[in-house]
C-alpha cells in the first residue's frame, strides 16, 4: 500500500473502478459507478451500483461505513447525484455523513447532475477534487456516455472466423467455426447487453435462438432487420418470442399481413420510415437510443457488419478466431459493403487484448 497521499488518492480510486466494473449488465442504463470511502489507507466502506434502480455506489459504502464516515475521504468514479430520480440524492447523504473530502473522477454530463452535484458538496464545505483517473473512469462508461450524447447505443461486434478470415463455407455452414470456451464467452456477452442484432439472412440462414445460456443479469431483445418481414414463423426467435423479446425491425414497404404475422405470434414489429438500408439501420439505432438500449451486441451477417463498418457505427469488436480453414470464392468474411480504398484508411484497435480460449484466439478492442 503507497505512503505517498496522491499515489494512495490513486489506489483507492482504482479500487473504485474495479467496484464499478462489476455493475456491468445491472445498472444500465444507469452509469456503472464505484465508491470507496477511506479513513487514510483504511478502507471502512465500499460499494458500486449494482442494479438499476437499487441503491447508488456512495448509497451502499456509506451504510457500510456506517458512524465512522465522518472527517474520511470519499472515492466515487463518477460525480455524484443531486436530484431526486428512482432514489434520494448521494450528495445529501454524503454531506449528512459528515465526510471532509471527495476525490471525483469525472462529472456527469446527466443533466439533471452537469456539475450540481459537485457544487452543492462544495457549498457545504468538502473539499472536492475532480478529475484523479478520468480517462479510465470516462473508457469504463463510454456506453453511458456515448447514449447521452449522441442518443445512440454502444455498438458491440461480435462474430467467430475461420483462420482464412471466413464466417462460414461457401455452402453457408457456419456450426461451429469456435470452441466451446469461445461459445461461453459470447453467452457472457449476450448476457449483459440490452439487445443482440442480425440481420435476415443470418436469421434464415442460421436459426440462431440469440439468448444467454446461462441466463445473465439482463435478457436481451433479440432484434432482426428484415425488410420485407419474412422472418419464418418456424424460427426459434419467432417460436420463442413470448419467452424472450423479439423486435423486428422492417421496411416502410413490407406486407401487412406479415407484419401481423410476425405480431401474432409476439414479436414487436417496428416499421422504418427510410426508403434504403443504410438510413433504415440508422434509423433502427435511433430507436434502440430512444428505448434506452445502453449496449448492442450485432452477431451478423457480413452485409449488415459491411453497413455499420461503411457508417462508422461499430464501437468494440469482440472476435473469435478458429484454427480452421475452409477457402473458397464465395465464402463470406466479416465485413461486406463498400470498404476503404485505402490501407491509411483503415480502422485500428485501441489496446487490443488477446486471449487463448482453447483453440480458438479472442481479440477485443475499441474502434
Amino acid at each position: 500500500m503507497p505512503d505517498d497521499p496522491s499515489q494512495l488518492d490513486a489506489w483507492h480510486m482504482r479500487r473504485a473502478l474495479e467496484l464499478a466494473a462489476l455493475g456491468r449488465g445491472g445498472a444500465e442504463p444507469n452509469p456503472l459507478v464505484g465508491c470507496v470511502i477511506a479513513q487514510g489507507a483504511e478502507i471502512i466502506g465500499e460499494g458500486w451500483h449494482r442494479h438499476f434502480g437499487g441503491p447508488h455506489a456512495e448509497i451502499e459504502a456509506l451504510a457500510i461505513a456506517a458512524g465512522r464516515a465522518a472527517d474520511g475521504t470519499l472515492y466515487v468514479t463518477l460525480e455524484p447525484c443531486c436530484h431526486q430520480g428512482k432514489t434520494p440524492p448521494c450528495t445529501r447523504a454524503i454531506i449528512a455523513a459528515g465526510l471532509r473530502r471527495a476525490v471525483v473522477a469525472q462529472d456527469d454530463p446527466f443533466p439533471a447532475v452537469a456539475g450540481r452535484g459537485l457544487a452543492e458538496l462544495r457549498a457545504a464545505g468538502l473539499q472536492v477534487e475532480v478529475g484523479l483517473l478520468e480517462a479510465e473512469a470516462r473508457a469504463l462508461n463510454a456506453p453511458y456516455l456515448k447514449l447521452l450524447g449522441t442518443g445512440r447505443p454502444w455498438v458491440l461486434a461480435k462474430w467467430a472466423m475461420t483462420l482464412d478470415g471466413k464466417l462460414a463455407t461457401r455452402a453457408g455452414d457456419s456450426r461451429w467455426i469456435s470452441g466451446e470456451a469461445s461459445r461461453r464467452v459470447v453467452h457472457e456477452l449476450r448476457g449483459r447487453v440490452d439487445a443482440t442484432l442480425v440481420g435476415r439472412g443470418t436469421a434464415q440462414v442460421d436459426d440462431p435462438l440469440l439468448t444467454a445460456r446461462p441466463p445473465g443479469p439482463r435478457t436481451a431483445t433479440r432484434v432482426v432487420l428484415d425488410t420485407r418481414a419474412t422472418l419464418s414463423s418456424e424460427s426459434q426467435l419467432v417460436r420463442t418470442a413470448r419467452d424472450a423479446p423479439v423486435f423486428v425491425a422492417v421496411g416502410p414497404h413490407a406486407p401487412k399481413s406479415d407484419r401481423e404475422r410476425l405480431e401474432a405470434a409476439g414479436c414487436e414489429v417496428f416499421v422504418c420510415r427510410a426508403g434504403d438500408a443504410a438510413a433504415r439501420l440508422a434509423e433502427l439505432l435511433d430507436e434502440l437510443g430512444r428505448r434506452r438500449m445502453t449496449n448492442v451486441m450485432v452477431e451478423g451477417g457480413a452485409k449488415l457488419f459491411g453497413s455499420l463498418f461503411d457508417q462508422r457505427q461499430i464501437d468494440e469488436v469482440h472476435v473469435f478466431i478458429a484454427p480452421l480453414l475452409v477457402g473458397g470464392d464465395e465464402a463470406p468474411g466479416p465485413l461486406a459493403g463498400t470498404g476503404v480504398e485505402r490501407m491509411a484508411q483503415a480502422w485500428q484497435l485501441q489496446s487490443p487484448q488477446w486471449r487463448q480460449l482453447g483453440g480458438d484466439l479472442y481479440l477485443q478492442g475499441r474502434l
